[in-house]
């Protein structure tokens, strides 16, 4: 009789002599296989006979297993026999994997922006060129020493720590993809680790001296429907990220309450948030819907036909120009709101929730801006029980 699969039983299970196999109660088909060795994988059974390796349980949990062998027996119902799915999948090449494969699931579910058709062809391109080496390899040759190398190519060419983490979190991201497909048994970066970066010291904000040089910018370029300006200052007074910025519908935005809504479908995190309007957000909202040129009653910022924009960078780098900015992304708008928030006394996690973070690590980049707090709290070791001693 088989037992639920959970992270405590499996810790509990002890290797024999011989294999032997342990079956999942909660999902027929579901196998957990155990080699002398102590090795543990997870194999699905999919019709008498016939069974698919998962991976090993070292890397994935057993929730994760199911949700796998799930899709396994969707494909297999659809007339798909996943082992010859596999073998097809595992003789495709790196570059041939970026192209027929991942670029379409992209295509669907990236939610970086409205129209990801450029965001997408920028993801491929950077798989490729970043990793160039992988070019006439298949999935399964890349290996966690290859990937090393890789780094240390990376390093050589002078190329920043930050960056070489971005390019493998892009990797991982996709390679992880080629495991749930069953092009790979496992991703080969879960044995690299990744560069530790002193994040702390790496926030971008306006110093005071380039906001108002901003501002000034923006109050130029402004005209009766350039979306620039309420773009910006609206990033500028809520955090929200680009891509959040261009799903934003007027149906989302609450004037009346002065809230806005970032739904899940449209942010990073899939998690949706609700966000206070300050006063200066607000009004530059209330004029930009007043704006005779406003042609989309659905979306805040669209073009002339009523879509969404894909991006506004040629309107960023224009302003940047203007104000004589160098060395600041459109994201770091956000960095600036988060930074001002701490700086002005604001928890971090009231900080988390307005960014949307899933994480509190991520958050935990702007602790170094609350140097007062900091005083404060070592301050008590002189005005307390010290003192009493």
């Amino acid at each position: 009789m088989g037992k639920n699969f959970t992270n405590i039983l499996i810790s509990k299970v002890k290797p024999r002599a011989k294999p032997y196999e342990i079956r999942d109660a909660s999902l027929q088909g579901l196998i957990l296989r155990v080699q002398p060795s102590g090795s543990m994988t997870y194999y699905y059974e999919y019709r008498r006979g016939k069974r698919l390796m998962i991976g090993p349980a070292d890397a994935l949990s057993p929730e994760q297993a199911r949700n796998i062998a799930r899709d396994v027996e969707h494909e297999y119902r659809k007339g798909e026999d996943p082992v010859e799915k596999r073998k097809r999948l595992q003789a495709g090449l790196y570059a041939q994997f970026l192209d027929d494969i991942y670029k379409p699931y992209l295509s669907a579910n990236l939610r970086n922006g409205v129209n990801n058709s450029e965001n997408v062809t920028e993801t491929i391109a950077s798989l490729k060129r970043g990793f160039r080496e992988f070019d006439g390899l298949r999935l399964t040759d890349i290996t966690p020493l290859l990937i090393e190398k890789w780094r240390q190519r990376r390093h050589s060419e002078g190329i920043s720590t930050a960056r070489i983490n971005r390019q493998m979190n892009d990797l991982r991201a996709c390679l992880n993809r080629a495991v749930k497909w069953g092009a790979l048994e496992s991703n080969p970066l879960d044995k690299v680790e990744r560069t530790k970066v002193d994040t702390s010291a790496k926030v971008r904000f306006l110093s005071p001296d380039e906001e108002v040089r901003l501002r000034n910018a923006l109050s130029v370029r402004q005209t009766y429907a350039d979306h620039i300006k309420p773009a910006v200052l609206l990033s500028l007074n809520t955090g929200l990220r680009q891509g959040e910025l261009l799903k934003l519908k007027w149906s989302d935005i609450d004037l009346d309450l002065k809230n806005l809504t970032v739904r899940g479908e449209g942010s990073k995190s899939g998690n949706t948030r609700h966000v206070p309007l300050n006063e200066e957000a607000l009004m530059e909202l209330k004029k930009w819907k007043d704006q005779p040129g406003v042609k989309s009653l659905t979306y805040v910022f669209a073009d002339t036909d009523g879509q969404p924009f894909g991006n506004m960078r040629t309107s960023w780098e224009g302003v940047l120009h203007e104000a004589q900015i160098s060395d600041f992304r459109w994201h770091d708008l956000r960095h600036d709101f988060a930074s001002k928030l701490v700086m002005a006394g604001v928890d971090l996690n009231t900080v988390r929730e307005l960014l949307g973070h899933s994480d509190y690590k991520m958050t935990l980049r702007y602790a170094h801006l609350a140097p007062k707090q900091k005083q404060d709290a070592v301050n008590r070791l002189s005005n307390g029980s010290r003192q009493s001693k």
